[in-house]
């Protein structure tokens, strides 16, 4: 059966799913590059809340979704934004998910990586009440046996006066981690509250000051994740790295080119595109390991559509389409989000990404993801 598809603008295109899906059997962690998903959380859709209160989780949903990205042999990158964190994921759940998460990671053998923030702070916090709160959310991380990522955080971009201001905050944290850690540059088209990050608007000088603090602690930090969508800037930004620091591609624009690389390197990748994306990115990255570039272009050039859709400004909500895709993929038997963003996106930006993502054979079962497209068609307004 054909369903009809809403475009901005109201008009109602005939859509054709497709027959099957691509199939993709799991397997191990790609050994040429490092590769992250940054998951989403399942919301408990029974839980009395509302946006601003604690987040209700679905628990059991949450690790399943982990453990379908593990058997497929990516890491998982746990607690950051693609799980909602500063946008209706609150730091005391959080820390129970990077727990949990980090336990069901020994369990099965998975890689994994938790986010350190300081979203437990109150507006106008201080600069050592910011470190502090970097401590205690590091202590967690740390305690439950994971990887950290240190998050680029929203209070220190109010406080710090400068490059030196993050120069002694990251100095610090630097300095007692148990283990190389990774360093998150979330440019302000994820976050607005982040212009600025590292004590200047401009760009170029903020890279100068991000990487001198790269350079005094090269060996506290295992790789630095790079999502400012701006390819040129990331590949002149790795080139630069200390030997043995990774870059972790966060672009969900351009991550076919940046993770294939060039003859002076390439980028590993912490991305939450490869949410949805996880078999199919997996075994991309397996053809890179088989010395198959043009393989690895052929399965991978393609999704990118789909990421630039998802990822489109404001690009804060793409985690809106991620969690759509995985109840149409059959991975949660609802869309709802945690803090209601599951309203964040238009319902025709939510038909092109159902397109896209079918187009792509993404959907296990393509009758059930158009079962569920049309139902939230006709709650919409919409029958075909």
């Amino acid at each position: 059966m054909s369903l009809l598809l809403p475009r901005a603008g109201g008009a109602l295109v005939r859509y054709e799913p497709r027959p099957g899906p691509v199939v993709v059997a799991p397997g191990g962690p790609p050994v040429s590059r490092t590769v992250f998903s940054a998951a989403h959380v399942v919301a408990d859709p029974y839980a009395d809340t509302a946006p601003g209160g604690p987040a209700a989780v679905d628990w059991e949903t949450t690790l399943a979704f982990r453990r379908h990205l593990w058997a497929h042999g990516l890491g998982v990158a746990e607690a950051m934004d693609t799980a909602q964190r500063g946008m209706g994921l609150d730091w005391p759940v959080a820390a129970e998910l990077i727990r949990r998460s980090a336990a069901e990671a020994r369990a099965v053998g998975g890689r994994i990586a938790c986010g350190a923030g300081t979203d437990q702070l109150a507006p106008g916090a201080s600069l050592p009440e910011v470190t502090a709160a970097y401590e205690e959310q590091l202590a967690v991380v740390e305690g439950a046996g994971a990887q950290a990522v240190l998050m680029a955080s929203r209070a220190l971009a109010a406080v710090a006066r400068g490059p030196e201001g993050y120069l002694a905050v990251y100095g610090r944290l630097l300095e007692q981690t148990a283990r190389p850690v990774i360093l998150h540059w979330l440019g302000p088209m994820f976050d607005p509250a982040l212009a600025g990050y590292w004590g200047s608007p401009d760009l170029d000088t903020a890279t100068e000051a991000f990487l001198v603090i790269v350079a005094a602690h090269a060996e506290k930090v295992d790789g630095v994740k790079v999502s400012l969508l701006d390819a040129r800037r990331e590949v002149a930004l790795r080139r630069r790295l200390p030997d043995g620091v990774k870059c972790y591609t966060g672009d969900d624009f351009h991550y076919p080119e940046l993770i294939e690389g060039d003859e002076q390197g390439f980028s590993h990748a912490l991305l939450g595109i490869f949410d949805p994306l996880g078999p199919l990115a997996a075994d991309a990255v397996r053809a890179l390991d088989a010395d198959d570039p043009a393989g690895f272009r052929k399965r991978l050039d393609p999704t990118v559509e789909l990421a630039r859709h998802l990822f489109a400004a404001p690009t804060r909500f793409y985690k809106t389409g991620v969690v759509l895709l995985a109840w149409l993929a059959g991975h949660q038997d609802h869309f709802t989000m945690v803090g209601g963003l599951q309203s964040a996106r238009s319902l025709p930006h939510l038909a092109r990404a159902y397109e896209l993502a079918d187009g792509l054979g993404l959907f296990p079962d393509p009758e059930a993801a158009e079962s569920r497209m049309r139902t939230l068609l006709t709650v919409h307004g919409v029958t075909s």
